[in-house]
């Protein structure tokens, strides 16, 4: 009796491996193609993701704007060559101030005004004549010159040299034993010492 056989059982063994090795190849190229596809699809979302998080923080930053003019004007007035409305940089003082109004007449009294102190935006700033009265402003200052007697702290810390700490001791000393009677009580002042004094004893009065 002749038994019949499948057309696979003619193939050699070896053969039927090296077929089933070819298939097994295959499939894993396929496999690293699609993994490959998926990690460049990944990598893409998230630099999209990190650019618009970027973006996003940009956008969202706080704009900040100075609150300080960028010109001051002032008024100056008095004994000047070219009186008026002059423009001054932020950090301008009052000699700035009459330099630009063409500085100091032939008449001006320079002891009359302070000429250290800072100007602010929209002040008028007087400039007095040998021999006119000067006026006590609200500031506490005669026409420039800081009063001893009527500054406040806040006043006084505009001279030169004086801090928060020294400008209390003025105030203090005035308190208790009344006011000052001449410019040269100021080195009764503890923390006044020669030099301090020389460079205030032109810009005070009392």
């Amino acid at each position: 009796m002749t038994t019949e056989h499948d057309p696979f059982d003619r193939l050699h063994d070896s053969a039927r491996r090296g077929s089933r090795v070819r298939i097994g190849v295959g499939a894993a190229i396929v496999l690293l193609l699609v993994a490959l596809v998926v990690s460049v699809v990944i990598s893409m979302a998230g630099s999209n993701n990190a650019v618009e998080t970027f973006g996003g923080a940009s956008d969202s930053e706080p704009v900040f704007e100075s609150a300080e003019p960028d010109v001051l004007l002032v008024h100056v007035l008095g004994a000047v060559v070219s009186p008026g409305l002059v423009e001054l940089a932020p950090e301008a003082r009052v000699i700035d101030a009459v330099a630009a109004a063409g500085g100091l007449a032939a008449d001006a009294d320079p002891a009359g005004v302070n000429l250290a102190r800072a100007v602010t935006d929209g002040e008028q700033l007087v400039v007095p004549r040998v021999g006119e009265v000067r006026a006590t402003d609200a500031a506490g200052e005669t026409n420039g010159l800081v009063s001893l007697n009527t500054a406040d702290a806040a006043a006084l810390e505009e001279l030169p040299r004086i801090g928060p700490a020294l400008a209390e001791r003025i105030v203090a000393w005035r308190e208790t034993n009344g006011a000052f009677s001449s410019v040269d009580d100021l080195r009764n002042v503890s923390g006044i010492g020669e030099k301090v004094f020389a460079g205030l004893r032109d810009l005070v009065t009392v």
